[in-house]
């Protein structure tokens, strides 16, 4: 199949973790990341979804990016809703207009039955993004009661990022950006806490 593994027969198998609602939901956000990037080439995410257990051979065309870019920008709306309400409506709106219904597959008994929202195992990827990023959103929201996700609250940074998951709710997309953040407000009050002739 063209993104599920095989299921190896050992005990030790993590496909579960690997297709997990979270880790779906981290996918789309990195892939919506990367395809922000107009530079970016199919070989660029490819290695994106190898990072999250998508399965070798990904072949991916300029054309297939294209689709993949629209669907992203389509997802990038969950992550800009200012609260539960509007991600629940952009969320109704996608799932609506864009998948099809929910339907459980093996890929032909390479995989442990789960569920999809694109209409077919072969569909083509950017409805695969748009419908799996759906659904694992969808139920993150169902399952706290808040937007899954959000945009990086760094002005210097675009990049979504999902919120859920352990500890406290996070604003920024990386330690990067918030480190920069807290350099750039310390260096701000410094400046203006020295007096007028200090600062000529």
């Amino acid at each position: 199949m063209r993104y599920i593994r095989p299921v190896p027969s050992h005990p030790t198998d993590d496909w579960s973790t690997r297709h997990s609602v979270l880790t779906t939901a981290r996918r789309a956000a990195a892939l919506i990341n990367a395809l922000a990037d107009e530079g970016s080439h199919p070989s660029d995410i490819a290695d994106v979804l190898r990072a999250y257990g998508e399965a070798d051979t990904i072949d991916l065309t300029p054309r297939d990016i294209t689709a993949m870019r629209t669907a992203a920008s389509h997802l990038r709306q969950v992550f800009t809703a200012p609260d539960t309400d509007t991600a629940a409506t952009t969320l109704n709106t996608l799932l609506r207009d864009h998948t099809g219904p929910l339907r459980l597959t093996a890929h032909g008994g390479t995989a442990p039955w789960h569920p999809h929202l694109d209409e077919t195992d072969d569909a083509p990827w950017a409805a695969w993004l748009l419908a799996s990023s759906c659904m694992a959103l969808a139920v993150l929201l169902w399952d706290h009661q808040r937007p899954p996700g959000r945009t990086c609250a760094s002005p210097t940074c675009g990049n979504v990022f999902i919120t859920q998951g352990s500890g406290q709710e996070r604003r920024y997309c990386s330690r990067r950006c918030a480190t920069r953040e807290r350099v750039a407000a310390h260096r701000r009050a410094r400046a203006a806490d020295q007096p007028e002739s200090a600062r000529g």
